[in-house]
């Protein structure tokens, strides 16, 4: 045999011994990502850990709906080798509306550079506002096939405020590190990862009543919570409108309460030319709150449905509570009359039954969880996270929609039922 022959033999073997050794790497494209969410007991505001920075940690925030962006404390213990504050006027400030060139005359950190651009922060609870450095870093976050966490994966240079830590005072969970912005907005949260990863804007809520995780999807469904229930086909749609500040807002036509319509000025919950009006949804509410006129009008009208149920004084925030010996119970919660926001079409509401309508205050006592919110309310009905919890609720930005589920407990599960116990 020729030493040519021998050479082109051990050059085959050598480059299949190569290629039979090299790992393959099948790509397929991310079409939903998930992140937990937990409430918080002290505050009943519902925090989610984010794996930020390099190397990578888990900052714990509070989940914002009408947040319009990230912001997280910079001034304690930000380390990380993958910090970037952009220069004045550059892309990435033009894209967050950042148009304030920031200066700083500290040593130079995270959160204090000069020629950067600069945005403001807000504390969704105190309503405090502070002037924040735009940032870019390291984001991970899980992605799922919609039953369990997958493979994590990871946006290089997510953008993000970097705050001054007096905006973690007041009002927020203990050891939270910043805000989880939701909101309609060019860097929140569900905007940024849709756009980065391609897929549709939307994301889904489903929030825990107890203190087991709760869970967030971003991207379409399915979601499946344990057992096997796929839970991405809500029940009703209503069209969402967005504020000019990115807030979610729908359509309340009217109340009705054991199927009966509530009397009330109707012209409220409509938004007028100055935006006050209308209902809209937040998850740093605990409890829903309406202008005085509905809440009265809601108030007396239940009572009278609930007339053979003793009442008992009042606990505060509340303003009618029953004597909960006389309650019987439902897999949907109290036994109680339900509560209908009738939304875009009379045909179409969001029925509330008594595990999201009352609430347990002491022993014995149970109070409707609506909260008296005054005259001057921007929002006439704010629904708040009580009425939220164990419902889904998604939020389809590109078709203006909202899907909602009613509550999850009819259909034999809850929102703490994703199984984050196992991954792909």
């Amino acid at each position: 045999m020729s030493s040519s022959l021998y050479f082109l033999i051990f050059f085959l073997s050598i480059f299949l011994l190569l290629n039979r050794s090299k790992p393959t790497t099948i790509s397929t494209p991310i079409t939903a990502l998930v992140l937990p969410v937990q409430k918080d007991g002290a505050t009943s505001l519902h925090v989610t850990k984010i794996q930020k920075r390099t190397p990578s940690l888990p900052v714990p925030f509070v989940v914002d709906l009408n947040g319009r962006s990230l912001w997280v404390n910079c001034e304690q213990h930000y380390l990380s080798s993958t910090y970037h504050a952009p220069r004045c006027h550059s892309t990435q400030c033009s894209r967050a509306n950042a148009w304030y060139c920031h200066t700083c005359a500290s040593p130079t950190r995270p959160g204090c550079h000069n020629n950067t651009c600069a945005l403001t922060s807000v504390n969704p609870v105190t309503q405090r506002r502070a002037i924040s450095e735009l940032a870019q870093d390291v984001l991970s976050i899980q992605s799922t096939h919609g039953s369990n966490p997958g493979p994590g994966v990871t946006v290089p240079r997510f953008i993000f405020a970097c705050a001054p830590s007096f905006l973690l005072q007041g009002g927020l969970p203990k050891g939270v590190q910043g805000v989880a912005g939701l909101g309609h907005s060019p860097i929140s949260l569900p905007t940024q990862l849709a756009s980065h990863f391609g897929f549709q804007p939307t994301f889904a809520l489903c929030l825990s009543s107890s203190v087991r995780n709760g869970v967030i999807f971003f991207g379409d469904g399915p979601y499946n919570l344990l057992p096997g229930i796929d839970v991405s086909r809500p029940v009703g749609h209503t069209p969402l409108t967005v504020s000019p500040e990115g807030e979610y807002y729908i359509q309340v036509r009217s109340i009705r309460i054991n199927g009966k319509p509530v009397p009330l000025n109707t012209s409220l919950l409509y938004m007028d030319k100055h935006g006050n009006g209308g209902t809209m949804i937040s998850t740093t509410n605990a409890y829903t709150l309406l202008e005085n006129s509905i809440y009265n009008a809601v108030i007396k009208f239940y009572a009278n449905q609930f007339y053979g149920v003793p009442q008992v004084k009042p606990i505060s925030p509340f303003g009618l509570c029953f004597d909960s010996r006389n309650i019987s119970s439902t897999r949907v919660g109290p036994g109680v009359p339900s509560i209908d926001f009738v939304l875009h079409n009379r045909n179409v509401s969001w029925r509330i039954f008594g595990a999201n309508s009352m609430v347990y205050t002491r022993p014995g006592v149970l109070c409707l969880g609506f909260v008296n919110a005054g005259l001057r309310t921007r929002a006439s009905i704010v629904i708040g996270l009580h009425q939220l919890e164990d419902n889904l609720l998604q939020f389809d930005l590109g078709r203006s929609s909202l899907g909602f589920s009613s509550s999850l407990l009819f259909r034999r599960t809850n929102c703490a039922n994703f199984n984050f116990t196992s991954t792909i």
